[in-house]
């Protein structure tokens, strides 16, 4: 038996899981939100009873510090010497990796290379894994990559028509994220319609990263996100897809240079930028039931934008039997379910049950009517446990 952490550093979170593994008995799990917000939340579980802190958590090097704490305040832990192995969530893993691997100095350097090309993501990564090597020095530790997942996606699904040796050269093309929830997520589903021989999935991981998975038979033939995870679906900062002629023509506007250009699509857009408001869900929700006019707006661009997704992918799939709803927004945002799920509605034949869908739960459900051709479900993500077998896989534990 071997005790691991799982650690899935976000752009604006940390969740973590410590395990026992093989068993995968859950030991301790926890969130921390809102990192880099005055209002952050930590929440840790201490004898099943959720111990939560409202604070303020500048940064990923803070969050790391407060858990680790944590974990010996509550006694979960006499020691850190007690955890063998840490498996860290890494989003990008470009042309490098299709397969989780060990941390050493040279995986290490090369997840670093590819900060550029996940730059809310693998720098957060990365702070979140020195900081536990830091102080768990005995302990082994696992990269876990978002991209692999999304590696069986064909060659017209990955090309960009750019000229061709930008590939060949520099390995531009579509690589995905969220790979370890996609993948995770269209399991489950898998297995809740009985584990046919064949199937046709479409997982929409929603949260303040957002992306959308096309599933055929358990392997992915295409996702949303791309070279990197700006592109896609409108996010909590981030724009997801917009035509490039934008670029030039704001930055001769506001007079930008392109990393100031660069940085108001991951930071300054998606949810944050069209409402105003927040780049929180939550804060857009409460604002949306007051009936303003900016949530209101923001929440039917971010469905219609969803649904587009959903009906590419249809077609590529040749039909869909399910449509699962994941992360964050996905599996708490009733509301964002109802629109993006009215957007299909006609096409598809898919009718979400209101009273289902209105239903706020931890536990994996279907939220469809009976008579719908697609069945909808909400099913809550365990990027954590996939994170814990790759790390007990690729250690030999």
């Amino acid at each position: 038996m071997s005790k691991i952490i799982a650690v899935n550093a976000g752009s604006s979170s940390l969740k973590f899981q410590l395990f026992n593994m093989p068993e995968e008995t859950v030991i301790t799990s926890g969130n921390i939100e809102r990192i880099g917000f005055e209002d952050a939340i930590f929440t840790i579980k201490v004898n099943g009873e959720k111990v939560k802190t409202v604070t303020s958590i500048p940064d990923h090097s803070v969050a790391v510090k407060m858990l680790l704490e944590a974990l010996v305040k509550h006694q979960i832990v006499a020691s850190y010497d007690e955890i063998d192995a840490c498996g860290h969530r890494v989003v990008q893993g470009g042309p490098y990796f299709s397969d989780s691997c060990i941390v050493d100095a040279d995986s290490e350097a090369k997840v670093e290379e590819l900060a550029e090309l996940a730059p809310l993501h693998n720098p957060a990564n990365l702070v979140g894994m020195r900081a536990f090597r830091e102080a768990l020095p005995h302990a082994k530790h696992v990269f876990v990559f978002d991209t692999a997942f999304h590696q069986t996606m064909d060659e017209e699904r990955y090309l960009y028509a750019l000229p061709y040796e930008y590939y060949t050269k520099y390995q531009v093309r579509r690589y995905g994220a969220h790979g370890t929830s996609h993948k995770y997520v269209s399991g489950r589903v898998i297995d809740l319609l009985g584990n046919p021989e064949h199937s046709k999935i479409i997982v929409c991981h929603l949260g303040n990263g957002a992306s959308l998975s096309a599933v055929k038979d358990g392997q992915c033939i295409d996702t949303s996100m791309g070279f990197t995870p700006l592109a896609g679906v409108m996010m909590g900062t981030r724009s997801g897809d917009v035509d490039p002629s934008i670029l030039p023509y704001v930055m001769r506007k506001e007079n930008l240079n392109i990393d100031e250009m660069l940085n108001v699509l991951n930071k300054k857009s998606g949810m944050l930028g069209v409402s105003g408001i927040s780049s929180d869900s939550r804060d857009i929700e409460e604002a949306y039931e007051k009936g303003d006019p900016a949530a209101l707006r923001t929440s039917h661009l971010y469905a219609r934008i969803v649904s587009k997704f959903i009906g590419s992918y249809f077609v590529e799939l040749g039909g869909v039997d399910a449509i699962a709803f994941t992360a964050g927004l996905g599996e708490n945002a009733a509301y964002i379910r109802t629109l993006v799920i009215k957007d299909v509605e006609e096409a598809l034949g898919v009718h979400l049950d209101e009273e289902l869908n209105a239903v706020r739960s931890g536990d994996e459900r279907v939220i469809s009517t009976a008579d719908s051709k697609v069945k909808v479900m909400v099913i809550p993500t365990n990027e954590e446990v996939m994170i814990a077998r790759d790390t007990v896989r690729i250690l030999g534990l």
